[in-house]
């Protein structure tokens, strides 16, 4: 899961901005208030032995703030996500394909699962860095409800590298897979708190995309398959077939989505592309950069709209920043987009289920 705008300080930084800084309805900040009850009760509930300090401490922020007790599950979560140890001493079951989570309350910051002959590689890698998910809403488009999320991988730690950085490192050490497949694990644990009206996209080269163990992984997950989405980043040139029984076919063929993005289509034939037969095309930030004032992007924006027309597929804004690029992309009859001007990513699920509730209740008829 790559970086795609932003990145998250330790302490959640501006990622954790609600969308233009908008209010949360009176009802909705009650849903809220139940659904941090819940949370909070089910990590006190854990019995888990090795959790204890975690929630003698969760108990400790709840007696500090009283008035407060969504304040103190944040501070919890990422002091619990600060706190955690490095991936060298956490114990690491020895499947490549599987999971292992510090505690019930930690559940979206995950180690690093690992074959003994790969550990020792990733861990030189990773250092002392932690994976959490930031999930980035996708809004329809005119309606501007939030019908999606796409998952973004951050890493916690102290020199402030971005998750390019580290995907490119792992790659450039024949390392990017396991990196990317520990990602996913991140990411498919995190979107259990996503509400089951969005969908969630997950990004994966061509090559990790192609491993048995992702299919397997996407084919265990809770999430209905017609509400995932693959998108595949990098270069097309030598993607292999994605449908049928190559990749992802059989999952595709029970509803799961598969998006390129505008620069990866540039640099294939048109016969890839349609070989491919994506479900969704991504319009990049390149492409949406300035267009309001660049008939040369319009152009070719509209181009990349008729061939998604051609073969089926919807087409997705990506990098929205100003209400300009946001009028020329509707202008497009473009029906999603996303951006720091619709809504920045965030890791927080209070802040997904925001979302979800916001739009219901501004749908909601006045009087």
């Amino acid at each position: 899961m790559a970086q795609e705008e932003g990145s998250l300080s330790p302490d959640g930084g501006a990622d954790s901005a609600r969308p233009n800084g908008a209010e949360v309805p009176v009802s909705a900040e009650a849903t809220m208030r139940e659904q941090v009850k819940d949370i909070i009760d089910s990590i006190l509930a854990d019995g888990e032995p090795r959790s204890e300090d975690a929630r003698t401490r969760l108990r400790a922020l709840l007696e500090t703030h009283p008035d407060d007790p969504a304040g103190a599950l944040l501070e919890h979560l990422l002091e619990t996500r600060k706190g955690s140890p490095s991936p060298g001493a956490v114990p690491v079951q020895l499947q490549p394909s599987s999971l292992h989570l510090e505690s019930a309350d930690a559940a979206r910051t995950v180690s690093v699962p690992v074959s003994h002959e790969v550990r020792e590689g990733i861990q030189a890698i990773l250092a002392d860095k932690l994976l959490l998910t930031a999930f980035q809403p996708v809004h329809a488009l005119p309606t501007g409800d939030v019908v999606g999320v796409e998952a973004l991988t951050r890493f916690v730690g102290e020199d402030g590298a971005g998750a390019d950085v580290w995907f490119s490192e792992a790659a450039a050490a024949g390392l990017g897979t396991e990196l990317e497949i520990a990602a996913l694990h991140c990411a498919l644990t995190a979107a259990h708190d996503v509400p089951d009206t969005m969908s969630v996209a997950l990004n994966l080269t061509p090559a990790t995309s192609s491993d048995p163990r992702v299919r397997n992984l996407l084919a265990a997950t809770s999430l209905a398959p017609d509400r995932i989405i693959v998108e595949l980043t990098g270069s097309l040139a030598d993607v292999e077939g994605q449908t049928g029984n190559d990749g992802l076919g059989p999952l595709r063929a029970l509803g799961l989505r598969l998006a390129i993005s505008a620069s990866g289509a540039a640099l294939v034939s048109l016969e890839r592309v349609d070989r491919l037969r994506p479900d969704i095309i991504k319009l990049d930030r390149h492409l949406i950069e300035g267009i309001e004032g660049n008939e040369g992007q319009r152009i070719r924006a509209r181009a990349i709209v008729e061939l998604a027309r051609e073969i089926g597929a919807e087409v997705i804004a990506v990098g929205i920043e100003t209400a300009e690029e946001l009028e020329e992309v509707s202008a497009l009859k473009i029906t999603a987009a996303q951006g720091y001007l619709l809504g920045r990513p965030s890791v927080h699920p209070l802040d997904w289920s925001a979302w979800s509730i916001r739009a219901q209740t501004e749908a909601q008829p006045a009087g």
